[in-house]
């Protein structure tokens, strides 16, 4: 049972409130376009400026956490904090690292990632040094019934403070004052790796949420104590690194690939494990052609697929893998191998006579993918996939495949 609700340090801030006839205006346009809408006259009583912001929040929303977005009693922000927001699949996933008694969620934004790591949790702290968030985030909380406390001060502050807990959990703002993205970790507010000891006396375990461009041997230069790092992927596409410091902890850090939204496997290794594996090549492709996804990619996970799944790669630094025999649950896009030849001036009559368009990608190749369209003179699409690329004895090749059946 979760323990008692508890005041924050706040006084309560102003609440905004959606009138039945703003709440219609918003189910009507809810899939129209804002600024187009912006320009339209809205009923009388329509309080138009927030039913645009909610309408915009929403349709940001549809596909990050669309239990939230169909939510008509939620209220929300303007654009910035929705687009800095976790989406639900990497908050959910994160929610499965942390249980324990108390949690902190040291700088709350939405409350999105708060909400679905609370779950694990008796009794749960929200902050956040903005005062609207904290208003939104304690109606939030209200009616998901989340019973999870509001603190309106930034994370320095609130440390400096409070007791300790079973886990603490920041997000540190990615923007500088100009209001353009970040990346490394001492131009992020907080500054993590200068948190750190504090962050640790207060709780023995640590979730860190950083950029998904951020260099992880550079991040785990700065920070100490890390046990595992969750590289999170949504549908292909990296969206966070995820650090678990835990105190006292000293052994090889875990990297997790995670590609969320789909059905592949969940992988892990050592930045040992991957250093000391045997580089496996071959000489040439062979029936099937593996792109890994791009957790694995970004964990710098190039070695161990071949330990995993006997998979073979075309060049050390391809990154592209092919075998005879179909492996269908490798952790990334399968491709049957139609063709191949030598890239030069012949390779368009040679391999791609039949071909007006297709999908282009370069992997370790002198062309971008621009140029070799060019150079092809192929359009984008259809259902061929052209892969440029080079082989372990430096030949460049280009590969022609078609996606394998699933």
């Amino acid at each position: 049972m979760a323990l008692p609700h508890r005041l924050g340090s706040s006084q309560p801030e102003e609440v905004l409130t959606l009138d039945e006839t703003t709440r219609q205006f918003i189910r009507e346009h809810l899939n129209d376009d804002v600024p187009t809408l912006a320009l339209k006259k809205a009923p009388v009583g329509t309080d138009l400026s927030l039913a645009l912001r909610q309408i915009e929040a929403r349709q940001l929303l549809l596909k990050k956490a669309p239990e939230w977005s169909a939510n008509e009693d939620l209220l929300f922000p303007p654009r910035l904090s929705i687009e800095q927001c976790s989406s639900a699949a990497t908050a959910q996933y994160k929610a499965q690292l942390m249980k324990g008694k108390t949690f902190v969620d040291l700088t709350g934004g939405l409350g999105i990632d708060t909400f679905y790591l609370s779950q694990g949790f008796e009794q749960s702290d929200y902050v956040e040094c903005r005062s609207e968030l904290c208003g939104l985030a304690r109606h939030n909380f209200a009616v998901l019934n989340a019973p999870v406390t509001v603190w309106n001060e930034t994370a320095e502050d609130f440390l400096n403070h409070c007791g300790t807990y079973d886990c603490l959990y920041i997000d540190p703002a990615r923007r500088n004052t100009h209001g353009r993205k970040t990346v490394a970790i001492s131009d992020c507010t907080p500054d993590v790796a200068h948190l750190q000891e504090l962050l640790l006396q207060k709780a023995p375990n640590v979730l860190i949420k950083l950029s998904p461009m951020l260099d992880i041997k550079q991040a785990l230069a700065a920070l100490h104590n890390v046990k595992e790092i969750h590289v999170l992927a949504v549908a292909n596409e990296c969206k966070e690194l995820v650090f678990r410091l835990e105190r006292d902890f000293c052994g090889p850090t875990e990297l997790y690939c995670a590609n969320l939204q789909t059905n592949q496997p969940l992988l892990h290794f050592t930045q040992e494990e991957e250093q000391n594996c045997a580089l496996q090549l071959t000489d040439q492709p062979q029936h099937y052609l593996y792109e890994p996804n791009a957790a694995l990619l970004k964990a710098g996970c190039f070695k161990m697929p071949s330990v995993w799944f006997s998979v073979r790669k075309l060049h050390k630094n391809s990154h592209l893998y092919t075998s005879e025999t179909l492996f269908a649950d490798f952790p990334g896009r399968i491709f049957e191998v139609e063709s191949w030849a030598p890239y030069n001036k012949k390779v368009r009559q040679a391999l791609l006579p039949d071909l007006d368009k297709a999908n282009l990608a370069v992997r370790n190749f002198p062309l971008s993918v621009d140029e070799l369209r060019k150079s092809l003179k192929m359009s984008e699409g259809g259902d061929a996939y052209l892969f440029a690329t080079t082989l372990k004895g430096e030949e460049k090749v280009l590969i022609r495949t078609k996606k394998a059946a699933s």
